[in-house]
C-alpha cells in the first residue's frame, strides 16, 4: 500500500509542502515545510496524523521557515544533510536577501545520508542525495514517485546562483540519480507541477535531450 501524499501550495514562492503518511499507522512526515505553517498545523491536526519527522530536502529560507513552529505544534524529528548546515545557520542572512522575516529554526535531530530508509509507519523514503542546487539538496523516494524539491522541475531546473550551488554537480545529480529511474517515475518538485523523468529526459531544456544532453 503506498504512501498518501497530501499537497500544500504554500507562499509568496509557490512552494509545494507534502505531508506523507503511511495509510495503516497514520504516522506521517512533513517534508519542506516553508511558508504558512499554521496550514500544514491545521491538515495533520485536522487528520488526526501522527508526526515522526520534520524532512528538509535542503535548508534554503522558503524550505525550512517554518519548521519550528510546525514541530512545537505537532512534533517531529528535524532532519536533513549535514552539507546544509552552513546555509541553516545562515537562515536569516537568506531572509534578509528576499526581504522576508527573520525565523528561528529547529535543532538537526537526525542528518541524513544517502541511501538511507526513512520509516514512514510500515512504509519508508529512500534519501538521494542530489546536491548541485546547494549542497546537501536530498530528494525521497518511495515506490514510482520521488519528491524531487529543487533539484528538477517541470521543464527547468534549481537554480545554482546562490551559495553553495553549482550547474556541473546539479546536472550530474539528475543525469546519474533521477534520469537513472523508470521513464514513468513522477517527480514532484518543490515548486510548480509534477512530472515524469521519461518527459523531463526527453524535453527538458536545460538537462535534457532537447538541450543535447543524454
Amino acid at each position: 500500500m503506498p504512501l498518501e501524499s497530501r499537497h500544500l501550495k504554500l507562499g509568496p514562492l509557490d512552494n509545494n509542502t507534502y505531508v506523507l503518511t503511511c495509510p495503516v499507522t497514520r504516522q506521517s512526515a512533513v517534508l519542506d515545510a516553508g511558508f504558512e505553517p499554521q496550514r500544514v498545523i491545521e491538515l495533520v491536526q485536522r487528520e488526526h496524523l501522527e508526526v515522526g519527522w520534520l524532512l528538509a530536502t535542503h535548508a534554503h529560507y522558503d524550505h525550512v521557515a517554518g519548521m519550528l513552529e510546525v514541530q512545537q505544534a505537532v512534533g517531529g524529528v528535524f532532519a536533513l544533510h549535514a552539507a546544509e548546515l552552513p546555509l541553516l545557520e545562515a537562515v536569516n542572512e537568506q531572509a534578509d536577501m528576499f526581504d522576508f522575516p527573520h525565523v528561528d529554526v529547529p535543532a538537526v535531530g537526525h542528518y541524513l545520508t544517502d541511501g538511507e530508509r526513512v520509516r514512514v509507519g510500515e512504509q519508508e523514503l529512500e534519501a538521494i542525495f542530489t546536491p548541485g542546487h546547494s549542497p546537501g539538496h536530498t530528494a525521497f523516494r518511495h515506490g514510482g514517485t520521488v519528491w524531487c524539491a529543487d533539484v528538477i522541475f517541470n521543464g527547468s531546473v534549481g537554480r545554482t546562483d546562490l551559495p553553495g550551488g553549482s550547474f556541473e554537480t546539479l546536472v550530474r545529480s539528475i543525469h546519474e540519480r533521477l534520469f537513472t529511474l523508470p521513464d514513468d517515475t513522477r517527480l514532484l518538485p518543490g515548486h510548480g507541477p509534477s512530472t515524469t523523468v521519461g518527459a523531463e529526459r526527453r524535453n527538458n531544456p536545460f538537462v535534457g535531450e532537447a538541450a543535447g544532453l543524454r
